[in-house]
């Protein structure tokens, strides 16, 4: 099959050591800037120097604690520096005024500047406001203690080179699913998020891991995820995407997540494609019942309100916790260890589908991608793309049938999951006779099935009088054979 996947993704496919070599691990680089580097330096053999890409880490990825060091070289030596970062940027109603931020160095939009002039020729990247990724050079605009009113000394950005230079050709990619096997391709998906799929004991444990991806393809899909330690949830979410958010636990509050009204700037659900929040069991929700109103309502519209600030969204909400084996039952009450915010059924209702962490195997270093493999910078580009693309629900409306007096959110939540199964596995499907109906069951509507139905259970333990409910029973799924229209 690696002739095949070098034949049909060329220059997108890069070679992963992650079994024998310890140097990127090293450096705690997130698995698309890794494979951005390796794209930028491997050879034809998948060799690199490895004093080369440190050079180049060293003078354009510097750590945190070095920032005072490039605002001495950028403010008082007055020298031009460039680095790969993420940045974002605003502009001021009032003033007109276009600044940026950089979030992983805490430089705000107050110390910063883009000039027209800069801004003319970097605007169609950057003018979308969300983080994004990419090389920047920055240099400074000193005080001017003389004019009036007075110009304070700032931070400018002088030039911004995006981090993804090609074009992403998605039709192409589409295409190209359709010269591999249903295996070949569930494979060549784990390869890209820096798993080796010979490790895995079946394909029961292939999808399970897969599935973590749906949120990846797919807005606003809400997905709750129980597991032993040591399976990968906080490595899938927080690593494999530049479009995504991962919180490490801690407090979460409605400011951070939705709206600082102090500050007025939105929180982390904007411009993200999901917001995972990890440890679930230990994350602390400041006034619950404030969070549990605001969640409630974005996870069922994707719209927010507060303080006269209407926020819009197509983050999907994930979240992550441990679970002791013994508590691994669908079958009784799993969320009995969470934080109150789960202790109505409101709010869990609005979860799609629940993923079996427990079906994931535990991290070993045979799981880890030795080999060439789908460049993982590419791949989570890719599927931020397949978002955007609804003609993958038109099909799952057209193939699934159920009774049109089913309880909304099941069937929603059922449609929305198989879109992204669809979406992940089969992307080359155009029509919904693209697809059989033995892999559209298998492989999207079954597993969508099952991870709703085990919110119901939850649900039905929660709150047993409403969920018992005739009208909200789970409801039967099937599939149309649409073979013999014309």
């Amino acid at each position: 099959m690696i002739d095949k996947l070098r034949d049909c993704f060329d220059e997108m496919i890069v070679y992963k050591d992650l079994q024998n070599s310890n140097f990127f691990s090293s450096l705690s680089l997130p698995s698309f800037l890794r494979d951005w580097l390796l794209k930028q330096f491997q050879d034809e053999n998948g060799d690199f120097d490895i004093q080369e890409v440190s050079e180049f880490i060293k003078a354009h990825i510097p750590d945190k604690k070095d920032w005072v060091s490039i605002k001495d070289r950028i403010i008082i030596e007055h020298e031009k520096v460039k680095i790969l970062t993420k940045i974002t940027v605003d502009i001021d109603i009032k003033t007109e005024e276009i600044s940026f931020s950089l979030p992983d160095y805490g430089l705000t939009n107050k110390e910063t500047v883009i000039e027209s002039r800069v801004w003319s020729s970097v605007r169609s990247e950057l003018v979308n406001g969300q983080e994004t990724w990419g090389i920047i050079e920055l240099g400074y605009r000193p005080p001017d203690d003389y004019a009036k009113p007075k110009i304070p000394g700032k931070i400018k950005l002088l030039d911004f080179i995006n981090f993804c230079p090609y074009e992403i050709d998605l039709e192409y990619f589409k295409d190209v699913r359709s010269e591999f096997t249903v295996a070949e391709w569930i494979d060549i998906l784990l390869g890209a998020i820096d798993y080796n799929a010979d490790a895995y004991e079946d394909e029961t444990q292939k999808l399970a891991m897969l599935s973590r991806l749906l949120p990846f393809v797919e807005k606003r899909l809400n997905l709750f995820e129980l597991a032993p330690k040591g399976t990968g949830k906080t490595y899938v979410f927080g690593n494999i995407s530049k479009f995504g958010f991962l919180t490490d636990g801690g407090k979460v509050t409605r400011a951070k997540m939705f709206y600082d009204s102090s500050r007025r700037i939105p929180g982390f659900i904007m411009g993200n494609d999901y917001v995972a929040i990890d440890e679930v069991k230990l994350v602390q929700f400041s006034d619950v019942n404030e969070m549990r109103s605001i969640m409630q309502g974005y996870m069922e519209r994707g719209t927010f309100n507060f303080g006269g600030y209407e926020g819009k969204s197509d983050a999907g909400v994930i979240f992550l916790g441990n679970i002791e084996q013994i508590n691994m039952d669908e079958y009784s009450n799993m969320l009995t260890e969470l934080p109150e915010l789960f202790k109505e059924s409101a709010l869990v209702d609005r979860m799609h589908g629940f993923i079996k962490g427990w079906d994931i195997p535990p991290m070993t270093n045979n799981l880890k991608m030795t080999g060439w493999a789908l460049n993982t910078e590419y791949f989570c580009s890719i599927m931020h793309e397949l978002r955007s693309d609804v003609s993958y629900r038109s099909i799952v409306d057209r193939l699934v049938n159920v009774d049109g007096s089913a309880y909304i959110r099941h069937t929603e939540a059922v449609k929305r999951i198989a879109t992204a199964f669809l979406k992940l596995l089969f992307p080359n499907v155009r029509t919904p006779k693209d697809i059989s109906v033995n892999d559209f069951q298998r492989y999207c509507l079954r597993p969508a099935v099952k991870m709703r139905k085990i919110i119901w259970q939850q649900l039905a333990i929660i709150d047993t009088a409403e969920y018992q409910k005739e009208n909200k029973l789970m409801p039967v799924f099937t599939v149309k054979d649409l073979s013999d229209e014309e």
